[in-house]
């Protein structure tokens, strides 16, 4: 067990470090499809020679509902890219881990897991850590990156939710190999216009495509694939929460982005909140 959680924790911690590196590419004149998009297909052609080269399952059967997941990584991964315009990295990140809640009501909605006291506690924890950690959502602050922050933390609780149910028997190279081909395919499916006609893409993008990749779509994927079915969802949602502090220091170092300790109360307000959903949990 503990071998798959630190798969997870370190796929998270991958993750966490991004969108620091994404506002970098922004400042090169890259847009958020660009990125997202050459990530997620440079992601998935790398993953599909190593699965021709590795791989003893052939062929794709039972793939649709991987395919599904991986869609909702894709669109996490567009709509966070998109939020990072418009809010700092920091308060992107921290917005992203309402996932954890959402999860919670996801299970709800869909599986008839109603949540208990404990868990509208942790809830309410994580809320007032997230006004803490945002240093306050002013007027200032752009509603549109906001919203974007949200709505990927909503495909991230579907993805968590989704990756813990599907694929289980398939190969975990071949699993990586699909969701990122469902990751592709939905951020084309959003962006195809921008793609494919005001899109910038030159050999300068091929450094951030291939950083990205390696970081968001190759070294996550194949670990969360082999880690959150072993450990499920629940644990899962856990310990990618990991990616917050790692989000945090990283935009601190390399962007300069000002966190305060009123800020580092609220992320830790949040963190606990998680390990005591946790430690419920595991309890129940």
């Amino acid at each position: 067990m503990t071998r798959y959680i630190f798969m997870v924790f370190a796929g998270a911690c991958s993750f966490g470090i991004l969108s620091t590196f994404v506002k970098l590419a922004y400042r090169e004149g890259y847009s958020a499809a660009g990125i997202s998009f050459s990530q997620a297909f440079t992601g998935f052609l790398v993953l599909f020679v190593l699965q021709l080269l590795f791989s003893r399952e052939k062929g794709f059967k039972g793939a649709l509902p991987v395919l599904l997941t991986g869609a909702a990584i894709g669109l996490t991964t567009f709509f966070y890219y998109v939020s990072v315009v418009y809010i700092p990295a920091s308060l992107a990140i921290v917005l992203l881990m309402q996932c954890t809640w959402m999860g919670i009501l996801l299970d709800w909605a869909l599986f008839k897991k109603r949540p208990g006291g404990v868990q509208a506690f942790v809830t309410l924890l994580i809320l007032a850590g997230t006004v803490l950690a945002s240093g306050g959502i002013t007027l200032d602050v752009s509603l549109k990156g906001v919203l974007f922050a949200l709505l990927s933390a909503c495909c991230y609780a579907g993805f968590i939710v989704a990756n813990s149910r599907t694929g289980q028997q398939m190969e975990t190279l071949k699993k990586s190999t699909v969701i990122m081909m469902g990751s592709a395919l939905s951020i084309f499916i959003v962006n195809a216009h921008q793609l494919t006609v005001a899109a910038h893409f030159d050999w300068g993008i091929l450094k951030w495509a291939l950083f990205l990749s390696l970081f968001g779509t190759i070294i996550p994927p194949v670990l969360f694939a082999k880690g959150i079915p072993k450990i499920g969802a629940g644990i899962s949602a856990i310990v990618m929460t990991a990616e917050l502090p790692v989000a945090v220091i990283c935009s601190h170092i390399v962007l300069q982005e000002p966190v305060g300790w009123v800020q580092w109360i609220g992320v830790m307000i949040m963190l606990l909140a998680i390990v005591l959903l946790h430690v419920w949990k595991e309890k129940g």
